[in-house]
């Protein structure tokens, strides 16, 4: 994961696959389009001569046990969208419900 500072404003550019598809999950908890975001605060220190473990954050207004962002996926070939922008999606068996605005997309009936 390149990061780079301009300023005010941190930007996180994936470099793989993987590194994309986390970051697109943070994305997608993180960025609410229509009500609040959440926001990033650091936890502890990071002091790289210390300890290789990475920095530390925490999603705020996001507790631990909260059931939205729990991982579920469609049983079967399924179309899901979001009820706030209505963006729709088509999964396939087996694949993760996404999260869109903050929520976790619906299954269309």
């Amino acid at each position: 994961m390149k990061i780079d500072i301009r300023k005010s404003q941190v930007v996180f550019s994936p470099e793989n696959d993987e590194e994309k598809a986390k970051l697109t999950a943070i994305w997608k908890i993180l960025v609410d389009c229509v009500g609040d975001s959440r926001k990033l605060v650091p936890v502890g220190e990071y002091v790289p001569q210390k300890s290789d473990k990475g920095a530390s954050f925490y999603i705020e207004g996001l507790e631990d046990g909260d059931s939205s962002y729990v991982e579920i996926r469609v049983e079967r070939d399924e179309q899901v969208y979001c009820n706030i922008c209505n963006k729709l999606l088509s999964l396939k068996t087996g694949e993760v419900i996404p999260m869109c605005c903050g929520k976790m997309m619906e299954i269309v009936d």
